[in-house]
Parts: structure tokens; sequence; C-alpha cells
């Protein structure tokens, strides 16, 4: 009698779970418009947000985790040059601080260039590469962003971005050397990169990259899954959501940019919820991160910035 007991509740258990499991798909289904269920983005935030590289702004990397964890972030974008120190002992107590709030080390943004026609220079800033994928390596952090450098021709930022980030190419050369440089550059970076696990992620920010053709051909052209497209939202200044479109497919982190208080040196209008139906067409699943480039307070204009992008992205 108890087997037959045992026997029955076993049967109908099966089945309610069954049932069960049918209609999450089916609710799945609904939910998402598709035939698998969808998560969230999470949303990050970059150090950059609490600075801005305003003068006497310049906050500790542990402060900004702190805050990142108070207003409901899931990560936290590094920005390198205003971490206090490259030391282990350092790099290790920052990933320790994190993991205490519950904040992933997501990406680590950092600088460099190779459009220089000497090759010592090159090669200075791929070493420079190197040692930054190490660095994240010993952080835990999978996604390191890299610049192509610039000409240089525009010597101040200022007047770079009143160009909107055009420059002249440098005398006697051509954007074709400038392209051969940076791609000879990276690839030569890719070996430590697979050998950390750290991807590369090239983004649309000034110089060969500005522009969506400019950062493709670099990054097709290496054609290495240890290379990918940091997309920037704030980067493309004219017409950005076709350029937007076109490096979706390769995207493997997003930086999202807003400016409430007006723009340190211009402001856009980006229409989120538009980008987010751009990056779930080309099954975007990773991480938003948010750059305020604004003029307000931080305490007020992160977390607005926070809310936008949860309910664009969710």
């Amino acid at each position: 009698m108890n087997s037959i007991q045992r026997r029955t509740f076993l049967n109908r258990s099966v089945a309610a779970t069954t049932i069960g499991l049918a209609a999450f798909s089916t609710d799945s289904h609904t939910f998402a418009g598709q035939t698998q269920s969808r998560r969230p983005n999470p949303i990050a935030v970059s150090t950059y947000s609490f600075w801005r590289f305003k003068e006497n702004m310049k906050m500790p990397i542990e402060q900004c985790i702190d805050e990142a964890a108070r207003m409901g972030f899931d990560g936290v974008d590094l920005l390198l040059i205003q971490m206090e120190s490259e030391e282990n002992s350092y790099l290790q107590k920052i990933k320790r601080h994190a993991l205490i709030n519950g904040l992933d080390l997501c990406c680590m943004s950092t600088h460099q260039g190779y459009v220089y026609p000497d090759k010592a220079l090159r090669q200075k800033n791929i070493d420079l590469t190197l040692k930054q994928i190490e660095i994240a390596y010993r952080l835990g952090v999978p996604i390191v962003r890299i610049n192509t450098g610039r000409w240089r021709t525009t010597k101040s930022f200022d007047d770079l971005m009143a160009n909107r980030g055009i420059e002249p190419v440098l005398p006697g050369y051509t954007e074709d050397d400038g392209f051969k440089w940076v791609i000879d550059s990276i690839e030569k970076c890719l070996p430590k990169a697979e050998e950390c696990g750290v991807i590369l992620g090239l983004e649309n920010h000034w110089g060969l990259a500005r522009t969506p053709e400019g950062l493709l051909r670099i990054v097709n052209a290496i054609d290495s899954p240890w290379l990918q497209v940091l997309l920037d939202t704030g980067n493309f200044l004219e017409d950005p959501y076709d350029k937007l479109e076109m490096c979706a497919p390769q995207t493997v982190f997003m930086q999202a940019k807003t400016y409430y208080g007006g723009g340190l040196w211009y402001t856009l209008d980006l229409d989120y919820p538009r980008i987010a139906r751009i990056m779930r067409k080309h099954n975007y699943r990773g991480y938003i991160s948010l750059e305020f480039e604004g003029n307000e307070d931080y305490q007020t204009a992160i977390p607005k910035s926070l809310a936008i992008l949860r309910n664009a992205f969710s």
C-alpha cells in the first residue's frame, strides 16, 4: 500500500513539474517574443562617471565601488589611470572590495595609441598594453578597453572635440599607414590576451576608430575572438543609430553616455529604448556600463541615468 502511494505521489509530482516547466516556457516565449527566455542586460558604472577628469573630483576606486553598490549597479568598469597603484596588493584589495559589495569588475578602460611612424613608440605602447592585460588578469577583469590612438596633429583635446573628433593625417603619411600600424600592433598583443583570458575591446573612440568603417576595418582584418568591439553610445556624434547597428554584431561591451547638466564637451540626445532594441536585435546580452559625462552632481545624475538604462535594457 505504501509503495502504491509513493508511486502515485511521484507520478503526480512529475506531472506537476512538467506542466510547470511547460508554463514557464510559454511565459518566457510570450515575454521575450522569441523561443528562449531573456534576462535583462546587467548595468555597470564606470569609475570615470564619478570623476570625469574634473579638477579636485578624483575619487578613490574603493569609494566608487561603495557608491555603485549603494546606488544599485551590478558591476563596475574601472578606469586604470584613476587607480592609486598597479601593485598587486592594491589590485587584490580592489578585487576583494568589489566582491564583498556584490559587484562584478566587468571591464577596465585603458589608454594607449599605435598611430606613430616611429616603431619604437609603437612598441612602447604594445608593451604598455601587455602590462595592462596582466593587470586585468590579476583583477579578474574579463575585458580591457583599448584605443587605436590618433594622429595628434590637433594638440588640444578641447580643439579636437570642437572639430567633432576630426583631425588631419600626419604630413607625409596616409590613413592606410595608420591602419597598418594599428593592426600590426594589436596583433602583437593577442597572444597575451589569449593566455590571460582577457578580451580586448576596441572602442569607437577618436582616431582611426572614430567611424564604424574604421573600427570594423581593424577588427575584421585581425579576425580574432580576443579582439572585439567595445561600443560607446556617445562617440558617434552624428546619426548614431545606424552606426551603432553596424557595430552591434561584434560588440562584447557597451558604454552608455548620459549628459545631465550639459555635457563636458558636447551633449547628445540619445534614445536608449531605440538603442536597446538595436542591441536586442543582435542578441547582445552583455554589460551596459554608464559613463556619465555631464556637469550635474553625480549623486543625482547617476541614479537618474541608472533608471533610464534599467528601463531601456530590461
